[in-house]
């Protein structure tokens, strides 16, 4: 296996959720209006293409209708944090042949990641409750 080259993108930009690699600028994003089966998802356009590695085309029955598409992966860690419309079937769909889909779950905004906080919440004993 060969190496991996990692693009980073200037400004703002939406990355992995799991390792923070970059994947698209707030630019090429269509819609955030889309829905994937684990929640929210936002349609990028065709200039999408950093950053990922396309998995195998499949057919898929989806809630807008049977499409043809393949999972995109981050080509650092290796996480499915999408799909990409290869074929939409029906005629009011083929606007998003071409497009790339990221699930709202598997990403975070820069901003997300600049401003995130994570708190311990497991219970720990102070140096008076040593027994």
């Amino acid at each position: 296996m060969g190496r991996v080259f990692v693009v980073e993108l200037d400004g703002r930009s939406y990355r992995c959720k799991f390792c923070r690699t970059h994947f698209a600028l707030p630019g090429d994003l269509v819609s955030r209006s889309f829905h994937c089966r684990h929640g929210k998802a936002y349609l990028f356009n065709n200039a999408f293409r950093v950053n990922i590695t396309i998995g195998a085309l499949e057919e898929r029955l989806m809630l807008s209708g049977m499409h043809t598409v393949a999972d995109i992966f981050c080509c650092c860690c290796g996480q499915i944090v999408g799909w990409k419309y290869e074929v939409a079937h029906e005629k009011t769909q083929k606007y998003k042949e071409g497009k790339f889909v990221l699930e709202r779950g598997r990403i975070v905004n820069e901003i997300d990641f600049s401003s995130e906080v994570y708190i311990d919440t497991r219970p720990s004993m102070s140096d008076d409750e040593d027994a």
